[in-house]
């Protein structure tokens, strides 16, 4: 990895930014990375989304539909600093792109739109990016459009997302008239050419002295209640120096205690500047994250983020491509050279690395060596997968992969052709390898192979992925949604004796077991067994058995959440008891106790939020009660009317062309996904084939 023609050493991991592009569909979020791209002087013409010529938007789908679909990996320099970027999805569908993205990244950029402020998605992926601890800065986008409104955006920052803004730009006109913004840490203005991704810089304009004086007196005050030092100097003198204000912004983005607020739009090639300054100055680098941490021979161990430290890497998403299988990887720790063996932690396998590639979106460059820090893509692997750990096979080590989100939607797959059915198979495992959100089965009862994805759009794009990629025609059939089976009340006793003798050593289990259901849809087992009567090893069995059982309920064979088992008792044979043998006794007792608890249907739901001209309000509130759809709440702006209403997933399919022919075609629609609810009586009969709750 290089910075400025220089290779990275330990020391230059501080001129290193790993980062991600997080928001809303249709905020801005590819824009602003080819923007990016054109300041840093990383390509010489700037694509356009609703041309299908921008760099990480390379996929025929993505131009196609204009929207993200795959997290692309690019990377630039700008002031000395190298900056690997990743752009992610929006739609609610991908979010396990942008949750293999976050487990990566150092820090990230959140735009929002200026207009519709904080959106479902936008929260669904700060929230993402919590869970992951991922400083971030906010970039507040399309203030050129009708209604932009910096404040209103920021509030609803504050509101919605719970955290606290620091503004530190203030807009230089509105709307059309949006010419460029005040940097209230330098109290300079900024303007940008008509036309032209040019800007000036220059003394605050007269009619704005006293709104910026009066909004870098509120920053510095907001900064010294969240900063002990910024306190101290404030209490002291009144106010903050530009390099006490710069030094808490970024300390405080780092803690997570405030989230620096910056604005423009990057379609017109405003504030991108700023906020590639912002980033550098804001956002961590490799050096300034704890060490990384993961196991080896059961114990915990952390490496550095260190070119010297033994390699460590993690492999964060795989791709197949015409010049072969490319596996991305970040590489938090030691030195990976071209030709280099590497070891698969979970496997024990060693494999070859043949090349090692800087990634610009579809185009790729060679590279020798790859360091701490770093993000690559490497040829040659064979079995690795998102998530997989790659090591020095003298040094193992292995990391927390990324969480896999659970499907929640199902599509029935055959080829229309006999003679495809093999090269069907093998796209469909293809997928499966590349992305692990996306599961295929063969379904016991019906022999037919299942696609199970988040959501219609997900599948959809997976099958024409195999369609146009692998020139295979699919047979596709109506979209079914994951139930899960819960228990309402348990039993409380249970004694299942699993005895089986048949010659030679026998097998001797004996289990007392209590199932009370939970509130969260979860699984829980302890063992509250004293004096010994179950040793540890046989209660861990018996747990292993209870979670083979729970793949299939007593309703309709759904999978069975929400409930909490306890081993309460038992007895061994001083011969005939093993590990084997409880287990068997955890998922014979389980079942046993699932036919005689009392068990209902759950359903996922998910929050819908619609946006609707106010004279079609009537028919979409109509539309979504016929839904089974529950309203949660609704708003009017300017002649548009927003309502969020909580509806069953499984009534939601079609429901994209549904609005569109009540609304003109003026209704747009947006879904993240909401748990579970119980499916009313007359649904989950059709659903069990018949048979009621118990």
């Amino acid at each position: 990895m290089r910075a400025n023609g220089r290779p990275l050493t330990t020391t230059s991991l501080t001129a290193v930014r790993n980062l991600g592009i997080l928001a809303h569909v249709d905020a801005g979020k590819t824009t602003i990375t080819e923007r990016i791209l054109f300041t840093t002087g990383a390509i010489h013409k700037r694509g356009e989304v609703h041309h299908g010529t921008t760099v990480t938007d390379y996929d025929p789908q993505e131009r196609d539909r204009g929207i993200t679909i795959f997290a692309a990996a690019v990377s630039c320099t700008w002031g000395g600093h190298h900056v690997n970027l990743i752009d992610t999805p929006g739609h609610v569908d991908f979010s396990d792109e942008v949750e293999r993205s976050l487990r990566v990244l150092d820090g990230a950029v959140a735009v929002f739109d200026a207009v519709a402020g904080v959106e479902p998605q936008s929260e669904t992926v700060w929230r993402q990016a919590d869970r992951h601890g991922v400083p971030r800065i906010a970039f507040v986008n399309k203030l050129d459009r009708a209604g932009a409104d910096l404040d209103t955006a920021v509030a609803s920052i504050r509101r919605r997302l719970g955290v606290t803004p620091l503004v530190v730009q203030l807009p230089i006109g509105r709307e059309d008239d949006f010419t460029g913004v005040v940097d209230l840490v330098a109290m300079r203005a900024l303007r940008w050419q008509a036309g032209s991704a040019d800007f000036e810089s220059e003394p605050v304009p007269e009619p704005l002295r006293e709104e910026a004086g009066r909004r870098r007196r509120l920053l510095e005050e907001t900064v010294a209640e969240l900063h002990a030092e910024a306190l101290e100097e404030f209490c002291a003198d009144s106010a903050l120096s530009d390099g006490t204000l710069a030094r808490a912004l970024r300390e405080l983005t780092l803690r997570g205690d405030g989230v620096v607020v910056l604005c423009g739009s990057a379609y017109r090639n405003r504030g991108i500047e700023p906020l590639l300054d912002a980033v550098v100055a804001y956002l961590p680098a490799p050096a300034d994250m704890p060490p990384v941490r993961g196991t080896a021979d059961g114990a915990e161990q952390e490496r550095a983020p260190d070119p010297a430290e033994p390699f460590a890497a993690l492999a964060f998403k795989v791709t197949a491509t015409a010049t072969g299988r490319l596996t991305y990887l970040r590489v938090y720790a030691g030195t990976l050279r071209k030709g280099a063996t590497v070891l698969d932690a979970a496997t024990g396998r060693t494999e070859r690395v043949g090349r090692i590639l800087r990634v610009q979106a579809d185009r790729h460059e060679d590279r020798e060596e790859a360091v701490a820090g770093d993000i690559v893509a490497v040829i040659g692997l064979k079995s690795a997968r998102a998530g997989t750990t790659l090591c020095a096979p003298g040094a193992p080590l292995v990391l927390e992969p990324p969480t896999v989100a659970e499907p929640v939607v199902s599509v029935a797959v055959e080829a229309r052709r006999n003679v495809d059915t093999g090269r069907l198979a093998s796209a469909l495992a293809r997928l499966a390898a590349e992305d692990p959100s996306l599961v295929v089965r063969s379904d016991p009862e019906t022999g037919q192979t299942v696609l199970s994805g988040l959501g219609e759009l997900h599948l959809e794009v997976a099958v024409e992925k195999i369609r146009r990629g692998h020139g295979v025609e699919v047979v596709v059939g109506r979209p079914q949604v994951s139930y899960r089976e819960t228990v309402v009340r348990g039993v409380a006793g249970l004694v299942h004796r699993h005895v089986k003798q048949d010659g030679g050593a026998g097998q001797f289990a004996h289990v007392v077991l209590d199932v009370e259901p939970l509130d969260e849809p979860v699984f829980e087992f302890r063992s509250t067994v004293v004096g010994g009567r179950v040793p540890h090893e046989y209660a861990r069995a018996v747990e292993a058995g209870c979670r083979d059982a729970l793949a299939e309920g007593p309703l309709g064979g759904y999978p069975v959440t929400g409930l909490r088992v306890t081993l309460t008792d038992g007895a061994t044979h001083s011969k005939d008891s093993s590990e084997m043998a409880f287990r068997a006794a955890g998922r014979f007792g389980l079942r046993e106790a699932l036919r005689l608890s009392t068990v209902e249907l759950l359903e996922p739901v998910v929050e819908v939020t619609v946006s609707v001209p106010e004279d079609g309000v009537g028919g979409v509130l109509g539309d979504l009660a016929s839904r089974r759809g529950r309203v949660l709440g609704q708003t009017a702006e300017a002649g548009t009317a927003v309502i969020t209403a909580a509806v069953p997933l499984a009534e939601l399919f079609g429901y994209a062309s549904r609005l569109r022919g009540r609304t003109q075609g003026r209704g747009v629609f947006t879904t993240r996904p909401a748990g579970l609810a119980p499916v009313p009586a007359s649904v989950a009969a059709s659903a069990t084939g018949g048979l009621p709750a118990r």
